[in-house]
Formats: structure tokens, sequence, C-alpha cells
């Protein structure tokens, strides 16, 4: 049931109580504030068994709010977390303490002050001065409900912040993790660009693009689906170890693990080929485990733990569909009997999807699901990726990798095709009579050479959602695509 926290009369006496500010003379919304100290760091150093003999200035959100008479204990809320703060009529004399007990919940305010233990040992701030710097006009969820309406969380993400410590950890913990990505690509030499969010052709992967029209140009433009080829020209334009990571727009559906908006890492690096991106994405996971997370075991919202130090399964396509299945000559079936075997194994497959897309609905409905542990999935059929190298041994293959992990795919990796003129018959092939969807800029580029380069893909909401153990990827990013009310 959804809960009106602002009713008019709410709004109505915080109204009344900032035109009574205004009337004191004082400022409810202040320019600035003079803030010394965080929570965090006014805890450090009490825990550290000091007492301080001067004062600090610490500001933030009132959270919560404990009159007694002649004091009262609040708690604060900034960005390294919350800090008590003890307020006495005595120290701040009687007409600044009358003022002060007409706060709210929800204000935020600046307090100097110098830091002390209380007697339980809470870190706290005994306040000197207090002073207005935002006044709330809205009264924020109740402290131990927060928002339970699951809509209103994504819509008003500022208040699940305020209220839920579990999303701040979150939000805060994607920022360390994406900063620590960069921390290993730069220490690797690897050099990061901002490529076009808008293209002539939607390019680098099968997806439906956003449209949009350029007054200035008269032209139509997608948003990205991909940032590969652009990447790839920086290849060809002598940059051998680049990345960016941005966003990416597919016209798509919404589900747990899909948004139509969404983060994407791409990285290629000269002379080296699909198994130098299994060493790369494995040394980085083992960075963020130690210098970002501080552990390799992550609990999944499904009940799983994912144990990410240690070696990583490596395996083949068509062993793990032959395994799952149990049908040793899978690939040898006709196509008519591996519908026939979906229908005894209860999944429904498309009856008009070609023989390798049966193959691979196979491969996501009975196989990826059950992949908890990082696993490698190894020489996928060729039909699946037009950017990618053949297997010299078998051309019908890729060589190319998923890396899977509790039940998704989390990073793709190729040896990238450099062979111009392999390169326009596979696109050609994936196209068929649209060629209009043909990037003949890209072709172009490739056609003055492209040195040999492994090249990955990893979907950074995804890698949020396993680091982090949420349940949702709409809990990985802040604001999430809504439907407008």
């Amino acid at each position: 049931m959804d809960i009106d926290f602002n009713t008019s009369d709410i709004f109505q006496v915080r109204l009344q109580k900032l035109a009574d500010l205004r009337a004191a003379g004082i400022d409810p919304y202040r320019q600035d504030f003079a803030q010394t100290h965080t929570s965090g760091q006014v805890r450090e150093f009490l825990d550290g068994g000091a007492e301080c003999t001067g004062e600090v200035s610490v500001a933030g959100r009132i959270l919560s709010f404990r009159l007694m008479g002649k004091a009262a204990f609040l708690v604060l809320l900034d960005r390294a977390g919350t800090i008590q703060c003890y307020v006495k009529k005595d120290e701040l004399g009687d007409a600044a303490y009358e003022r002060f007990k007409t706060f709210d919940v929800g204000d935020i305010v600046g307090i100097q002050g110098a830091p002390f233990h209380t007697s339980t040992g809470e870190p706290t701030v005994r306040a000197r001065m207090v002073t207005i710097l935002s006044k709330s006009l809205r009264a924020l969820p109740e402290k131990f409900h927060g928002l339970a309406n699951s809509e209103q969380i994504y819509r008003q993400r500022y208040l699940d912040l305020i209220t839920n410590s579990q999303s701040r950890r979150r939000a805060f913990l994607r920022c360390k993790i994406l900063r620590g990505i960069r921390e290993f690509l730069w220490r690797r030499d690897f050099v990061e660009v901002e490529t076009p969010m808008l293209q002539n052709v939607a390019g680098g992967a099968a997806a439906r693009p956003f449209i949009t029209h350029m007054n200035a140009l008269d032209h139509d433009f997608f948003l990205r689906i991909s940032l590969e080829l652009y990447l790839k020209r920086m290849l060809v334009g002598g940059f051998d170890r680049v990345f960016e990571m941005g966003r990416v727009f597919r016209n798509e559906g919404l589900s747990r693990r899909h948004n139509p908006e969404f983060t994407m890492l791409e990285l290629y690096q000269a002379y080296t080929d699909h198994q130098g991106m299994m060493v790369l994405v494995y040394d980085l996971v083992q960075y963020l485990c130690a210098e970002v997370l501080g552990t390799t075991s992550f609990p999944q919202a499904n009940g799983e733990v994912v144990e990410l130090g240690g070696p990583w399964r490596e395996a083949t396509y068509r062993d793990l569909i032959i395994e799952a299945t149990k049908e040793p000559h899978w690939f040898d079936l006709s196509k008519t009997q591996k519908l026939e075997k979906c229908q005894e194994f209860g999944i429904e497959v498309n009856p008009e999807l070609e023989d390798f897309a049966v193959d691979n609905d196979v491969f996501e409905k009975m196989v990826e699901c059950h992949l908890i542990q990082p696993t490698f999935v190894t020489h996928l059929p060729k039909e699946l990726c037009p950017l990618a190298k053949l297997n010299q041994r078998d051309p019908g293959l890729l060589d190319v990798f998923e890396l899977c992990i509790n039940g998704q795919e989390i990073a793709p990796a190729y040896s990238e095709q450099n062979d111009p003129i392999i390169q326009r018959q596979m696109f050609e092939a994936q196209i068929g009579e649209d060629i209009q969807s043909l990037d003949n800029d890209f072709l172009t580029a490739l056609e003055y050479g492209m040195p040999p380069a492994g090249g990955m893909g990893i979907g950074i909401d995804r890698l949020i959602i396993l680091l982090t153990g949420a349940s949702n990827i709409r809990d990985t990013i802040l604001y999430p695509s809504l439907k407008p009310q």
C-alpha cells in the first residue's frame, strides 16, 4: 500500500516554519557552510581513543530527532554515513534552542562543536552552534519503513538513498568499482577515449536501435548499440590499447537483467587474442576483489554464493550443450529432431529459428542459467558473431569466449576479425538485403590494416549485480528507464 508522507497539513506546517525563519532574518537556504569533517572522520578520530579538545563542523540531513526537555539527540546523514549530535539548551542559548526545536526530520543542518563519546561509547558531537542550511518542506518516509513501493523507489531514488542504507552502499560501491576498473586498465597502459553516441549506422551488435533526428544536419541518427566499431577504428589509428566505458542504448525489452539504457565497458588490445582476454578479465576481477571489495566470495539474491577466487572453469559451447541435453550426437541431429527433443525437455523454442539459433536457445535455457561459478564458454558457432576470427582448426567455430557467472553472460570476448574481405562477407551474410545497415566506413578503415587484437565487452550493470548481490538490474542503475506517470 502506498503511504502518503506529505499531507497538505504537513506541507503547510513546514511552509509556516519556513516563513517564520525568514521573518526572524534567518536564511533557510544557505549559500555555503564550512564543513571541516565528515561523520566518518569524526568516528575515526574518536574510535582511535582520543577525545578532541577543539571543535569540528559537520553537516548533513537530520534522520532522527529526539527531544528531552532542555536537551536533544539527533542523527545526521552525510556522504560518509551517520553521526550522533547532542544539543543542549545551556550550550546554545534560549533563543537558538527554541528555534532549533522547530527543526524537522529531513532538514539539512550544520553543527559546530566538540566530539566526545557518550556513556554508552557512541561517537557524538556536542553542539555549540546549529545552523539551518536547507529547510525540508516534505516529510521523509517513515524511518523503519522507507519506500515500500518499488516503482516509487526508482522514480524517487533520492528518497531511497536517504532512507535505505543498502541502496546508498550499492551506489557508492558502484562508483568505487568503476574507479577500480579504470585504475586497473590505466596501469596496463590502456587509453580511455570517447566515441560518438549518435551514429550513422547501428553497428557492433544485433539489436534494435533508438532513432533520433539532428536538425542541424537534417539527418536521422541512431543512438549507439555498441562501442565496438569506433574503438576498432582507434586500433587502426595506432591506439594499441584502448577502452571506453559509457552508455549504450538498445530499444528492446525490460527485465530484471535488461534495461534499454545501460553501461558497457569495451576494450581492445593489439597483438593478443581471446586467450589474452581471458587472462585480462581474470586479472581485472581479482584486482577488484583485492583492492575494492576485500573478498572473493559474493552471496547472491537467489541464495547462491559465487566464488571468484581460484581457477575458473573453461568449457566449449558444444560440450556444455551435450552435457545438458545428455545427447552425445546433438549436433548431428536435424533441426526437426532437435525441436522434438526440446519438447521432451519442456522448453519452448520458436520452430522458425535457424538450426544454429535453436542450439543457442537451448544453450540459454538449459546451460547458461545453471553456470553459477565463473565459466569461460569457448568456441561458439560462427553465425553468432560476424566480428570475430574463425577458428583455424574448425572454420565453423569462432575464437571467442563468453564469461558466464551466476547464470548470465558477464563478458564476451573475441579474437577480432581484421581481414577486411572476410569481414565484409560476414557482414553481408548477416544483414542480407538490408544494405543500408552495412558500415562501409568501418570496412574502409579495416582496409588500411588493423593489427591482430583481442577485444572484450563487460556489462557493467550485470557486473554490479554480481558484486553487490542485487536481485534486479534496476537496483544497480540510479535512474532506470520508466514509463512516465
